[in-house]
C-alpha cells in the first residue's frame, strides 16, 4: 500500500488545499483503516469556511463520511477488508467519567481526540477504533450513509426533548439538521412546522411532511405559529441554525413555544462568550425549559448512529432526497461555495466523492 494519501488541508485564509500527505496507519490491534468513499459538508464545517483559525491551519477536517475497510488489526472481529461501512466520528479519551458510561459526546477531550483520528473525513484514508465502524446494508449507499452523522445529531436532540406522539413542533432552520429533525419528529408522531428563509429548503420540508412552512422574511412567524397551534404555541421548538444567527433564532424559538414548553438548542454556538438578549422574566414565569443538545453517543444500550442506520435501512428516513449536490474531493472549495450560497444554489447537503 502506498505511503501517501490525498487530503484537503485547511489554509490560513480558511479555504482548502488538496495535496499529498503521509498516509495514516493503524496504531493498535483493535483499530481499522478505511478508504473514504464519500464525505459531507455540514453547517459546522461552513462555520469554519473562510475563517482564519491558526489552530486548524494545515489540518484535515470533516466528520461525515462512509467508506470501505482496507485493513484491520488482529483483534478486530466486527468488520473485515472490503466491508462497506459508515464511520462514527465521535471519539473521546476513553478514560473520563463520561466515556466510561458511553456519554463520550461530553468528554472534556472529545475534540482533541477526534480531530487526530476519526474526524478527518476530507482525506483518502481514515483510522479509528473498530467499534466506530458499522457495516452498511446492501440497500444503503455510501452517499446516504454520509448523512447518518446528521441524523444521529437529530436523534440525540429528539431523545433529549422527550417528544411525544401528537406534539406540535416548530423547527427553526431547514438546513440538514432541521430537515433531519423534521423526519425524526414526524416518525415519532408529531406535527411539525418549519421556519427558514430559503424557499428551496422550505419546499423540501413540505415534501418530507411538514404540516406548514414559514419564510421568516416574508411572514410574521409568531402570528402564523399561533394560528396553526390555535393560540397555544409549540410544545417543543428545536433551534437548528446556531452560529452568528443565534440571537435572532433562539429569541424566535422562545417566543413561539408555549407556556411550560421546551426549547431544544441543536444549532452550534461559536467559540467564546456570546451575549444573547432574551426576555428572561417571561421565560421564568412561563417555566420554559432550555435544553442543550451536544452531538450524539448512546441512548440506553444502543449507539444513536446505529439506530439511525437501522431506520435508514428500513426506509423510514430519506437521506437521498437531502443530498442536493455532489463534487469530487479535488473541487472541495467549489463545493463549499455551493453549500454556503444555498439561497442561490438550492443546496442542502453537499457530498464530496473521493
Amino acid at each position: 500500500m502506498k505511503e501517501v494519501m490525498t487530503a484537503a488541508l485547511k489554509t490560513a485564509e480558511g479555504k482548502f488545499e488538496v495535496k499529498q500527505v503521509e498516509r495514516v496507519k493503524i496504531p493498535a490491534e483493535d483499530w481499522v483503516l478505511a478508504r473514504v468513499r464519500v464525505s459531507g459538508i455540514c453547517g459546522t464545517d461552513l462555520r469554519h469556511w473562510k475563517k482564519h483559525e491558526p489552530e486548524l491551519e494545515c489540518k484535515i477536517m470533516g466528520h461525515e463520511l462512509a467508506g470501505e475497510v482496507v485493513e484491520v488489526g488482529s483483534e478486530v472481529t466486527n468488520v473485515k477488508p472490503g466491508d462497506r461501512v459508515v464511520i462514527e466520528t465521535l471519539l473521546g479519551d476513553g478514560d473520563c467519567e463520561w466515556c466510561r458510561i458511553q456519554q463520550y459526546n461530553l468528554c472534556p477531550n472529545l475534540y482533541k481526540v477526534r480531530m487526530e483520528t476519526v474526524s478527518r473525513a476530507f482525506a483518502e484514508y481514515i483510522i479509528g477504533p473498530a467499534n466506530k465502524f458499522y457495516v452498511l446494508p446492501e440497500n444503503v449507499s455510501f452517499e446516504e450513509a454520509t448523512v447518518l452523522d446528521t441524523f444521529a445529531v437529530c436523534l440525540h436532540a429528539l431523545q433529549q426533548s422527550g417528544l411525544k406522539i401528537n406534539d406540535q413542533i416548530v423547527i427553526v432552520g431547514a438546513g440538514p439538521i432541521g430537515i433531519g429533525q423534521l423526519q425524526l419528529a414526524k416518525l415519532s408522531g408529531a406535527d411539525v412546522i418549519v421556519v427558514d428563509v430559503v424557499d428551496s429548503s422550505l419546499d423540501m420540508a413540505t415534501d418530507l411532511g411538514a404540516v406548514a412552512v414559514i419564510n421568516s422574511e416574508k411572514e410574521d412567524v409568531y402570528s402564523r405559529v399561533m394560528e396553526l397551534t390555535k393560540g397555544r404555541g409549540a410544545d417543543i421548538t428545536f433551534e437548528c441554525v446556531g452560529g452568528e444567527h443565534m440571537q435572532q433564532t433562539l429569541e424566535l424559538a422562545t417566543t413561539v413555544t408555549r407556556i411550560g414548553g421546551k426549547v431544544v438548542i441543536v444549532g452550534g454556538f461559536d467559540k467564546g462568550k456570546m451575549p444573547i438578549e432574551l426576555n428572561w422574566q417571561q421565560l421564568q414565569l412561563s417555566q420554559l425549559q432550555l435544553v442543550f443538545s451536544a452531538s450524539y453517543a448512546f441512548w440506553n444500550i444502543d449507539p444513536e448512529i446505529k439506530i439511525c442506520l437501522d431506520l435508514l435501512e428500513k426506509g423510514k428516513l430519506n437521506a437521498r432526497k437531502m443530498i442536493t449536490h455532489s463534487f469530487p474531493l479535488a473541487q472541495i472549495n467549489e463545493a463549499f461555495e455551493t453549500a454556503n450560497a444555498k439561497s442561490e444554489t438550492g443546496a442542502l447537503f453537499v457530498a464530496l466523492i473521493h
